[in-house]
């Protein structure tokens, strides 16, 4: 059997293991279950694709979407390995070609949906097969109260019975503990081992900031920050997508929308864009993302607040893959908590499920007004200590904090004085004791809170009313209409018992540099040079440039500038197959860069 080093080396071009990858290699070639926490970016893939590679026989991989199985696929293919995926974009006679590959012990690796995986048809073929291992990808698609469920999960546990002989591993980058048991549970992992790395992407920077004019924000961080980058804008609604995008698009900027309720050939279209070409802004809801592997993607910027930390630990992740510098930049408001607590009430979920829903939301909003370091935060919610990092926005720039306790009471008194029933913006005006049409309606200029709240403008009090949602102190009122209700955690507040505190901060930028890593011209123009060089040969290869190399790699040749295949060969991500297809063309710009100093 080839040793798990040597593949790691030859096939994938990588020197040496990272962190737990080699102890759940070892331990799935001999034989053994795991269940596998990495985080994004972590080399998740390894873990699988090397056994299966060890293994006698093809591993089999299920995968959820279409796009993550066609993009390692095509990835595989370049490195030389013999890998397919069966799913319904494919005819039925080439259906057939790769089912009888499968059975002819001709493939490594078999990427199948969820869907077709428990199919009585695909269940035979799985018996006739030499199965080297399972490999379960995004297991938490498992969790009935997960932030993608996927119902299809529930019946691989079929796959412990009716295979016992044969290693099965889950993977997933976010599952918080009920999740991890839930996933042990549903498929049949009680005697797994478990691997649990740091959910920490350090190369991720975390920001977080009111909306105000959240467009105009977003372009200002566009043009600061991320001028040409690749990057993902996400947006709660597809009307929102739609208008974003087109926004972005009079503004110079190549932005393309994605949702479900575009035709299928325009998603189609539009996330091959995404993935081929450099500079492109891929505006979309939630179902843009989930598996998307390619690396360069500079930022993820959310102009509506995600569910649950679970779902912005996820599509941030899919920033910053290659390792690189990458940003998460999301812009928040009191509508977005009130929106998604009315689509929880309204979603018909059993009251059991709803709860779990608010209480996530609530975490969420918790992380968006915490005062301490974002990734400490983030990392807690996941249970793992950290200190703070010093790369995220409360640590490059402290917000200033302001005794907002009084205000606070005032705010809770008149949402108790107005009945537990009105929504934000009339609660505001009787603060400020404006006499408006509703004001007036309900009589609010008689209550005891009306106008004693002058001292402060409105964005002020939005400020205090969402603080006081994140507390706990206050709720959305399941009725609906985003009226708001006091809780019991009130109670401490409105006796002056709890402090409450509103952040204060200036926006500032922290520009990644992107030419600060390369000393000199020469080397700027070596990286361009290489970039083009890999643009062509994808484009003849009929694939996404990161395919051929990622940005790491080109990085590391501008660095070392390989004079020969030999020295090529050490360069990171570049193994046999590679350094064989791609290493003369590379030379040659690398020795052509060299003459023209």
């Amino acid at each position: 059997m080839t040793s798990p080093l040597h593949l790691l080396q030859h096939v994938f071009g990588y020197h040496a293991f990272r962190g737990e990858q080699a102890a759940i290699v070892d331990h799935l070639i001999g034989g053994g279950d795991a269940l596998v926490l990495m985080p994004t970016g972590g080399g998740k893939s390894l873990c699988y694709q090397i056994p299966a590679l060890a293994r006698p026989g093809c591993g089999v991989v299920v995968s959820p979407l279409i796009a993550l199985m066609q993009d390692q696929v095509d990835q595989l293919k370049e490195l030389g390995v013999a890998a397919a995926f069966l799913n319904s974009t494919l005819s039925l006679e080439e259906s057939r070609e790769i089912e009888q590959a499968f059975l002819g012990g001709q493939l490594k690796l078999l990427y199948v949906a969820p869907e077709r995986a428990v199919t009585p048809r695909f269940q035979r073929l799985l018996q006739q097969a030499n199965i080297a291992l399972f490999a379960i990808d995004e297991a938490h698609c498992v969790s009935q109260w997960g932030h993608d469920f996927r119902p299809e999960y529930l019946a691989l546990s079929v796959l412990a019975d009716a295979y016992p002989g044969i290693p099965r591993i889950a993977l997933t980058a976010t599952a918080d503990h009920a999740t991890q048991a839930e996933i042990i549970d549903k498929l049949r992992l009680e005697s797994a081992s478990q691997f649990v790395a740091s959910f920490d992407r350090p190369n991720l920077r975390y920001t977080i900031v009111e909306k105000k004019t959240s467009k105009d924000q977003l372009l200002t961080f566009l043009r600061r920050e991320h001028e040409g980058d690749s990057g993902i804008v996400y947006c709660l609604s597809r009307k929102r997508v739609e208008a974003t995008a087109e926004w972005l698009r009079s503004k110079e900027i190549r932005a393309l929308p994605y949702h479900a309720g575009l035709d299928a050939d325009v998603r189609a279209r539009n996330q091959n864009i995404f993935l081929r070409e450099e500079g492109v802004v891929m505006v979309a809801t939630i179902a843009f993302g989930m598996g998307i592997d390619k690396p360069d993607v500079r930022f993820v910027a959310h102009l509506d607040l995600p569910k649950s930390i679970e779902n912005y630990y996820q599509e941030t992740g899919r920033a910053g893959r290659d390792g690189l510098p990458a940003d998460a930049w999301l812009a928040y408001g009191l509508n977005d908590v009130i929106q998604l607590t009315n689509m929880i009430e309204a979603s018909g979920a059993p009251e059991e499920q709803k709860d779990v829903e608010r209480r996530k939301l609530e975490a969420m909003l918790g992380l968006c007004e915490t005062t301490a370091c974002r990734r400490q935060t983030l990392l807690g919610y996941f249970g793992e200590e950290a200190r703070p990092c010093g790369n995220c926005d409360n640590c490059l720039n402290p917000p200033q904090l302001t005794d907002m306790t009084e205000a606070a009471r005032k705010a809770l008194s008149c949402v108790y004085r107005t009945g537990n029933r009105f929504g934000v913006g009339h609660l505001v005006d009787v603060l400020q004791g404006k006499l408006t049409d509703k004001v007036r309606e309900f009589m609010h200029q008689q209550v005891s809170t009306f106008g004693i709240g002058k001292e402060l403008d409105e964005a002020s009090w939005r400020a205090v009313f969402r603080q006081l949602l994140a507390r706990g102190a206050l709720r959305v009122s399941p009725e609906g209409h985003g009226g708001l209700e006091l809780a019991e955690a009130a109670k401490p507040i409105l006796r002056g018992e709890v402090p409450l505190y509103r952040r204060a901060r200036i926006e500032k930028f922290h520009y990644h540099d992107k030419n600060a890593e390369f000393s000199t011209a020469e080397d700027r123009a070596l990286w361009q040079a290489l970039r083009v060089c890999r643009k062509q040969l994808a484009d003849e290869q009929n694939v996404p440039a990161y395919v051929i190399f990622g940005d790491a790699t080109l990085k590391e040749m501008v660095r070392f500038k390989p004079a020969d295949h030999y020295e090529m060969g050490r360069i990171t991500g570049v193994g046999d197959r590679k350094l064989e297809k791609y290493g003369d063309a590379f030379l040659k710009v690398i020795a052509a860069n060299a003459a023209s100093l």
